[in-house]
């Protein structure tokens, strides 16, 4: 039986790299991974860390396309691919562009579309931009969902989806990330100032779509905190975005304890997020991440798909309010036992074994 995978972006490499292996390793299955390469560089370092290589690189991106020039490229080409490799279903994961549009291109072929990472919702349209809309139409265009967590899976039964075709699987960012942590690491020379700085280093992600008018906020919350605590330096892999990258050089260059530095490869940023002592990011995966290795999370937006943080007290929404921002940091930074109930918080996001979980259930259905 033939199982179709298709991914376009780095996090979606990074969370169906255990997906793919375990397919590829399987006998009784026939992989065809996809790379719609709607992230270039980004993606192609994910596959050379987990030794992933697909079969199809549709090269999609064009400079400035617009989001409907790249939904209807990436339906037609991979369902030119769906005609011609006539996979018994298609895995999509998560909520991107190339995730919609690959699930709509098989609903159209009439392939059954199984959805890794399903029922995440804000039920806010606006945000994330366009990730919400997405990931519900893929909802209403799959068969199988592999849910995170049991809210994930409420989530889609309340949209009266088959609790039959809804496995919790944990999420396998988990996967990737605790075989990724586990691996020998030697720092690259471009990065040996970075982890062999002593102070308390504050990773930061920012490239939220609907964040873009007010990151020159959370740009200044960062320099008077970095003002205030002389040990704290900060460190910021900044998105390939012409917009977001003038803003950082805008507002955050001028700080000597300010590094910024090129989007890393993925295991050089899960080191990153080990020696970090406080993330903050608008990034969904990372808010995952953090939990996992027991690093308190900020998250700049004020409406998170993973509640399941909040509750466990892993993660905290602070929005984009300058005072706010500093507030939630500067608590972190000098109050220890507030500290320690972030730091210690539940991982409610997965073991380990998503990935395990989700090939065993296609191969159910597929093969009974």
């Amino acid at each position: 039986m033939k199982v179709m995978t298709v991914i376009g972006t780095r996090p979606e490499a990074i969370k169906m790299a255990p997906v793919l292996r375990l397919l590829s390793s399987d006998s009784t299955l026939d992989s065809v991974c996809v790379n719609t390469a709607q992230h270039r560089e980004m993606i192609d370092q994910v596959f050379d860390i987990f030794s992933v290589a697909p079969e199809y690189d549709l090269n999609v991106m064009k400079p400035n396309q617009s989001l409907d020039a790249l939904t209807s490229e990436i339906i037609t080409k991979t369902s030119s691919i769906m005609k011609r490799e006539k996979p018994a279903i298609v895995l999509v994961h998560g909520d991107t562009t190339t995730t919609f549009s690959a699930a709509y291109a098989a609903f159209i072929n009439q392939i059954p579309v199984a959805h890794v990472e399903a029922g995440l919702r804000t039920y806010d349209m606006a945000a994330p931009f366009p990730e919400e809309m997405n990931r519900q139409l893929v909802s209403r265009l799959a068969r199988y969902h592999f849910a995170c967590t049991e809210e994930n899976k409420m989530n889609l039964q309340k949209e009266n989806i088959d609790p039959e075709h809804i496995l919790v699987t944990g999420n396998t960012v988990i996967d990737a990330l605790l075989e990724t942590i586990k691996k020998e690491f030697v720092p690259p020379s471009s990065l040996s100032s970075v982890f062999g700085n002593e102070g308390r280093m504050l990773l930061v992600t920012t490239h939220r779509r609907e964040n873009w008018e007010t990151l020159k906020n959370i740009y200044a919350a960062l320099n008077r905190v970095i003002e205030e605590h002389s040990d704290v330096c900060l460190v910021f892999p900044v998105h390939k975005n012409p917009l977001v990258r003038s803003q950082v050089e805008r507002f955050l260059a001028a700080n000597e304890r300010v590094h910024m530095l090129e989007p890393l490869d993925y295991m050089s940023f899960c080191h990153l997020m080990k020696k970090a002592h406080i993330i903050l990011t608008d990034s969904g995966g990372i808010q995952e991440e953090a939990c996992a290795l027991g690093k308190p999370c900020l998250v700049t937006r004020e409406r998170t798909e993973r509640p399941e943080g909040l509750k466990t007290a892993g993660i905290k929404l602070v929005g984009t309010d300058t005072g706010r921002i500093c507030e939630e940091l500067r608590r972190l930074l000098t109050d220890p036992s507030h500290y320690a109930r972030m730091s210690n918080a539940d991982n409610p996001f997965g073991d380990g074994r998503a990935a395990e979980r989700i090939v065993q259930f296609i191969k159910r259905k597929l093969l009974a």
